[in-house]
This record gives C-alpha cells, structure tokens and sequence, in this order.
C-alpha cells in the first residue's frame, strides 16, 4: 500500500510516517498542500492522511482537487477539532474518514488499512493462495501452516502479489507500491527482495518470475 502523510507539523508527519513503513507500507511525506498537489499529480496512491489546516494550500482544497481528479484515492482528514461540525463538513468535500488530534497510532494505522482496502475490488482480511496465508492486519505470514518472519519490505513484497490474485506484477509496480518516491527507479532493490522473499517462503517455489513482464503466485 503507498500512502501520501500531508502534516504541517513535522516532527508529527514524520512520526507518522515512520510508524506506517513500520508497517510495511510505502510512504511519502510533505508538510504543506502545495507540495501535496505536487505529489498527487505525479504519483498514485492509495490513501492519503491529510491534515486540514495546512499552510499555502488548505487541506480542504486539497480534499477537492483528489475528488475532482476521479482517483480511487481514498482521503483519511486529520484535524486539531474534534467538533462534529467539522467532521460533517470534511465528509462533506470529498474525505473518507476523519480522525481528530490527538490520536491513537493503532487507530490510524487501522483506519488507513481500511481505507486501503477501499480502493480496490474487495477481499477478505485474509489473503490465502498457493498455501500461503496472509493477514495484513496482524502482519502474519504462513507457508503450509509454518510461520514465516518478513521484514517490512519482504511483508510489503507478498501483500502487492497476494492481492493481484494470480495477475503477473511488474518490478515497476512493485517499487511503486512497496517503496517510497525516493528510492532509485534503476535499482535491483524488486529483485533482491523477490529472492530473499522466495528463500523464506521454502520449496517448492510459489513466486513465479514471467519473463520481460514481472512476477506472479
């Protein structure tokens, strides 16, 4: 999952996003709106935690402009007002959840798993295929019942190729969605984890390399 923080208040946004790769997702961070309206329109993601008061351009405009674009994006608004006429009117311009400040990392990190599972064609909480058995929310891994230990990336790796439900995944879609916009799109990091990522699986292979197309369970 690649997810946009948008937070004003750095030590925040940064915390933010150091919890949320914790949890093998793919993050990028910008501290105002016209930096997130810079971001938008070149990457896609599949949440975005976006503060409402935000200098240059206001988290409201932003909210409007992803509504507007007609993205599967789904938009988790944070907000120093817990007032629920506040929370109406973010639901209002376009946000799919709203989470006032101060919060609870667990409840964000849940929150945005939902909303992650919002953007695409619904699946159970548990992925299940070729005798692997996923669970996102508890970050749990087995093979035939064995419990596999992923790192973050390795976790990230399998959930992309889990969810495309035998659908051949390019290394190019695999940096997109498992690492953040400042890794080196001319890197060998998708390869080297796809073999670490087999190894810790064990025989027989279940990762299927497709020649010139990429990689597929």
């Amino acid at each position: 999952m690649r997810v946009l923080v948008v937070e004003d208040e750095q030590l925040l946004a940064d915390a933010v996003a150091t919890g949320l790769r914790r949890e093998a997702m793919a993050v990028d961070v910008v501290y105002d709106g016209a930096a997130a309206l810079e971001r938008i329109a070149v990457n896609d993601y599949d949440v975005i935690v976006l503060d409402r008061d935000l200098p240059l351009v206001h988290g409201d405009d932003v909210c409007r402009k992803v509504v507007e674009l007609g993205v599967p994006t789904r938009i988790l608004m944070l907000t120093a007002s817990g007032d629920v006429s506040d929370r109406v009117a973010g639901l209002e311009i376009g946000a799919d959840d709203y989470l006032p400040k101060p919060f609870a990392f667990s409840e964000l990190t849940a929150r945005v798993r939902a909303l992650g599972r919002r953007t695409t064609v619904a699946l159970p909480p548990v992925l299940e295929r070729a005798g692997i058995k996923l669970d996102p929310n508890r970050r749990e891994v087995f093979r035939d019942g064995r419990e596999v230990q992923l790192a973050p990336k390795e976790f990230a790796v399998l959930e992309v190729l889990m969810r495309s439900e035998g659908a051949v995944v390019s290394a190019e879609q695999l940096l997109e969605k498992a690492w953040d916009e400042n890794t080196d799109p001319f890197t060998n990091v998708v390869r080297v984890t796809v073999m670490t990522l087999r190894r810790k699986l064990g025989e027989p292979p279940v990762i299927v390399t497709v020649p010139g197309s990429g990689y597929r369970i």
